[in-house]
């Protein structure tokens, strides 16, 4: 079967970006390929794996039709965010109604916008979907690529789009070198029913064992993403219910009381993917297939939803002779995605680096740094735009 774009990845990003391509009236022809993966209805208790979704992030889930189809009760907006250094004093506090915004962002479950996403990309005509498959090989000619299935069937298109994560298929078969960092941590994730509202704040703490956050859900209910080095994160993943519970406690200071598990903790490796290339005549990478950061800023993926948006507009952009898959229109995106993919990346991985050190004399720098930022509120502003994309 032919076709002008063929997504490999039917993940968030990749779903996101079918859904832009399809509300374009461009009229692509459109594939996408992906393999069968478990999913829990949503009644079926509330996600461990939830998502900051910026602004701008959710501007591009509207236009793609996919936001107004999520239900707001699911939907906790966050009114400010306090991150506290390892010191026990130094504080940074960020305020949505200092930056004269509504929200500064929104937590929202990764299957309710996926199921979201599915819904949209049910009602699309322009998009035929492989799954379960996936990619076997991939062959190239001047004007057209080649992706031959494990089932057999093939799919050729003009533009193979890898959305398909961080072990990104895609990108190995084609070549497309990438510089990976294992952090040696894994980011543990689980829901608490706590004891104090939490007034759609959230915390954040770099601790001297990594970084413990807790972030607001609709209801007194918080999500805890804690990452720690793998031996600490595998204990703590291994704890009872109760023996977690009075730890996470503990690692909050006790600012929201008693604290009562209420999903199954789950564990997710950590590492730094940078690539040497985005695209390359006939492939283009996004989200984690392109780059991967450390959770500490919940950046990862509001980056990939901010590739999918860019990589619409350019080929809603083109000219109507341009052929999709060309290198040259294909490096526009490159060029657009670049500064924001290496410096959210410098800022992620320097932090990590920061707070996870113990060389003498940083501790005071960088809890000097928190506070003294604290007081600058151009600063804090910019730290601010700079993340809602």
């Amino acid at each position: 079967m032919v076709f002008d774009i063929a997504i490999v990845g039917a993940g968030l990003v990749g779903a996101s970006l079918a859904a832009a391509l399809a509300q374009s009236g461009l009229g692509l022809g459109l594939a996408l390929v992906e393999p069968e993966r478990a999913r829990q209805p949503l009644q079926a208790g509330w996600d461990s794996r939830i998502y900051a979704i910026s602004p701008s992030s959710r501007e591009f889930l509207a236009a793609c039709g996919a936001w107004s189809r999520i239900d707001a009760d699911r939907v906790q907006p966050v009114q400010a965010m306090r991150v506290r250094g390892d010191d026990n004093a130094a504080e940074l506090i960020f305020s949505a109604y200092e930056a004269g915004l509504p929200e500064l962002c929104h937590i929202v479950e990764s299957r309710v916008i996926e199921q979201a996403l599915e819904a949209v990309l049910a009602e699309c005509d322009e998009i035929t979907v492989f799954r379960p498959s996936q990619p076997d090989s991939i062959d190239f000619a001047p004007d057209s690529a080649l992706l031959t299935l494990v089932d057999g069937r093939s799919v050729e298109s003009r533009l193979v789009v890898g959305a398909d994560g961080a072990h990104s298929w895609i990108r190995q078969a084609t070549g497309i070198q990438s510089d990976e960092r294992d952090y040696r941590q894994l980011a543990v994730v689980a829901n608490f029913d706590v004891q104090s509202a939490h007034a759609g704040i959230a915390f954040q703490w770099f601790r001297r064992d990594g970084v413990f956050a807790l972030l607001p859900m609709p209801g007194n209910r918080v999500s805890m993403v804690w990452s720690a080095w793998d031996e600490a994160a595998r204990r703590l993943a291994a704890l009872s219910a109760e023996d977690l519970q009075t730890e996470v406690e503990a690692a909050a200071d006790h600012l929201l009381g008693s604290m009562r598990l209420c999903s199954v903790p789950q564990a997710f490796p950590l590492r730094l993917i940078r690539v040497a290339e985005l695209v390359r005549p006939r492939v283009a990478l996004i989200g984690d297939a392109a780059h991967t950061v450390h959770p500490l800023a919940g950046q990862g993926v509001n980056l990939g939803f901010q590739d999918a948006r860019t990589l619409a507009d350019v080929l809603r952009g083109r000219n109507a002779q341009d052929d999709c898959g060309d290198w040259r229109l294909l490096r526009r995106y490159a060029r657009a995605r670049k500064e924001s993919i290496a410096s959210m990346q410098l800022v992620t991985d320097g932090l990590q680096r920061l707070f996870n050190n113990q060389v003498p004399g940083l501790k005071w720098l960088r809890n000097t740094g928190l506070s003294l930022t604290d007081r600058v509120t151009p600063l804090k502003k910019m730290l601010i735009e700079r993340a809602l994309g």
